[in-house]
């Protein structure tokens, strides 16, 4: 029988991070409007020795954000093609000239001038088959509207204590 999905414990033993995703468990302690904050208190339960293992940050409403960061041409395709070839050619090509260490630069202008050609080829080609699909530069980032800090029942009643604590303390500037 394979074990590689089950989760055992012993007595004494703490039970093991679930292998498949699963929905997180225990009650709410705290509630913030970012992860930064959300981590900021976990990071204060964690210097007052409370067991942080029993946490767990929770984003709810989970949203793709994707932020324009230009408009995509030719020049910006070529440009990045080749600097990214030029550097695996670089790369290859010292290795090469590793293993091969009489045979001098020639390796190393081989390895630039070849990964430089595949790569403005393969990248000019892409953009002229995509082109009209998408014409822009964007990055995706997965983010939640708040940010749900939750612990194992059995310290759940310390946990907000020392949240609320933070929070009072936040509020008068200490």
């Amino acid at each position: 029988m394979t074990t590689a999905f089950t989760q055992q414990t012993t007595i004494g033993q703490q039970q093991a991070r679930p292998q498949l995703p699963t929905l997180p468990t225990g009650w709410p302690i705290g509630s913030y409007e970012s992860y930064e904050q959300a981590q900021r208190a976990v990071d204060h339960l964690a210097g007052t020795d409370f067991p942080v293992t029993d946490v767990t940050i929770v984003g709810v409403e989970p949203l793709l954000v994707e932020r324009i960061a230009g408009k995509m041409s030719w020049g910006k395709v070529l440009g990045s093609a080749a600097t990214s070839g030029a550097m695996f050619g670089l790369f290859l090509g010292l290795v090469l000239s590793l293993l091969n260490p009489g045979a001098g630069l020639v390796p190393i202008a081989i390895g630039l001038v070849a990964g430089l050609g595949f790569n403005l080829l393969f990248g000019a080609l892409g953009y002229a088959v995509n082109r009209n699909k998408r014409g822009f530069i964007s990055q995706s980032q997965l983010v939640a509207r708040r940010y749900d800090v939750l612990s194992q029942p059995r310290n759940a009643e310390k946990g907000r204590a020392l949240l609320a604590d933070l929070a009072a303390r936040s509020a008068f500037g200490h």
